[in-house]
This record gives C-alpha cells, structure tokens and sequence, in this order.
C-alpha cells in the first residue's frame, strides 16, 4: 500500500506540471471505492489551481472546490501527454490542456472525490481524525508525548493507527522503531520522554529520507512519470527476517501485529 512518502513523492512528481491547468474533459472507468460526488461536467472548464497532501490524500484544488485522491491499496497515478487508451485497470482521467492525470488501481480500492472545500462533510469525513502530518511544522513534540502517555495500545499499533501522527505505515513504524531501540509492542503509556522523542525524531528522519529516495517499491509503486522508488535498499529491518542486525548482529525477528508482519531487533529493541 502507498504510504505517506509514496504519496508525497508521488505529488512532487507533478505538482509543478499540473499547476494552473485547464481541465478539458473527465472520462470515469469502472466504480472505484466512493463515488466522485458530482457530474464530472462541473469540473469541465475550471482551472487546477495547486495540488497538496494530508495524509495519504492528495488534494487537487480547483478554481471551485477540490479533489480528493487516495492510491488505495495498489493504485498509481501518471502524469503527461500522449498516455495510451485507457486500459482495464484505469479508472480515472483527468484531461488537462497540460497532460492527462489517470489513476490506474488493478484493485479498486482508491478514489477520487469531489468537494465543495475541506469544511464539506465529505472532505470532513475523510480528513477529520487524520493526525498531525510528521514531515510539517505542526508536528509538535508536545502532543506527541501528551498523545503518549494517553495510550495504552502497543506502540506499533498507536504509529499505525493514524490518529496522533498520519503516515508511519507497516514499514516505517518498523524502521523509526528501530532507530529509537523500542520494542514494538510496548505499551505507548510505558515509554519515558526522552524515548519518546527519540521516537519522533526518528520519524522526521526516516520518512524524510525515504522521500528523499522516492519511497519504497516493494512490488509496483512508482511516481507520476513512472519511476520507482529506493527506499527498500535502505532498510534496517524490514524485510530482513533471520538476517543479522547491521549494528548488533543479532537475527532479526519477525512477528505478527494486528495482521500486519512486525520486524525488530530482540537486542537493540528490548523493551
């Protein structure tokens, strides 16, 4: 799944090129996971204005309201011109007088919705409990350790679950971790400050280098223009069940959290 720095790398990918397109037409595929929420004619004609992010959705703002786009589980957006015919798997076109933007999903599990602003209840709906972005200067280390010592969910689980801090997905909750030497199922309530904010300062750099590195491609994952990411090379413990750890030599473990495949170090993460 696309996490925060696919998605963020994804939107730097484009985010110059589409700045101040015209739309020319909308051509809509099969279902996806909502529905679009307007008559793909209303945004024939208005202008794309910029293109952000919150969490894993990017926000196209239109000369009238916005889109919201999630990768869902397997999707990936292209940006250019002369993109092929819409095969089975592209659901979504956005035609601008600059390039065509076409999410191709093989899953159906992304989406592309409309609204009014961020303050309409579908833009609520889905950006409303989102926590605070960790690559922005809103993420404070106050709230951080406040929404800590509130916890008692296992770490890992509290990274993952988005509420305090959006984008720590399966494989940077792993890694940031590791970096701070913290067990992944430690209860959140247990960890001190200072742990804490090794915590959070692991997490401003591993997601920042793994933008850096265009994210990661464990299967599909590339940006707009097609490149993939390199973020997997880079890993200390994901992926690297029985190897030995870099720092300590010890095998790397893997376990299972919550359905999701939980990789650490039983030396350097001991409690």
């Amino acid at each position: 799944m696309p996490e925060l720095p696919e998605v963020e790398v994804t939107r730097r990918s484009f985010a110059e090129a589409i700045s101040g397109a015209q739309i020319e037409a909308i051509v809509v595929g099969k279902p996806l996971r909502w529905p679009l929420g307007c008559d793909p004619q209303l945004l024939v004609r208005q202008q794309v204005v910029g293109l952000r992010r919150r969490g894993k959705y990017l926000l196209v703002d239109i000369s009238h309201g916005l889109l919201l786009l999630h990768l869902g589980m397997s999707g990936s957006l292209r940006f250019g011109h002369g993109l092929p015919s819409p095969g089975a798997h592209d659901h979504f076109d956005l035609v601008t007088d600059k390039g065509i933007l076409r999410l191709h999903d093989p899953r159906r599990f992304g989406a592309v919705v409309f609204a009014d602003d961020e303050q309409s209840p579908v833009a609520t709906k889905l950006l409303g409990s989102l926590g605070m972005e960790p690559l922005s200067d809103s993420f404070s280390l106050q709230a951080f350790q406040i929404g800590f010592k509130k916890s008692r969910m296992a770490v890992k689980q509290l990274l993952l679950g988005g509420r305090l801090v959006v984008g720590v997905g399966n494989i940077y909750a792993c890694e940031v971790l590791f970096q701070a030497g913290i067990r992944p199922t430690t209860v959140a309530s247990r960890i001190g400050a200072a742990r804490v904010s090794k915590l959070y300062e692991a997490i401003r750099v591993v997601l920042a280098r793994a933008v850096e590195m265009g994210g990661t491609t464990l299967r599909d994952f590339s940006n707009a223009q097609g490149l993939s990411g390199h973020f997997q090379t880079a890993t200390n413990v994901y992926g690297r069940d029985g190897e030995p750890c870099y720092v300590c030599g010890t095998a790397i473990r893997l376990m299972r959290q919550g359905q999701r495949s939980t990789y650490f170090c039983p030396h350097c993460q001991r409690s």
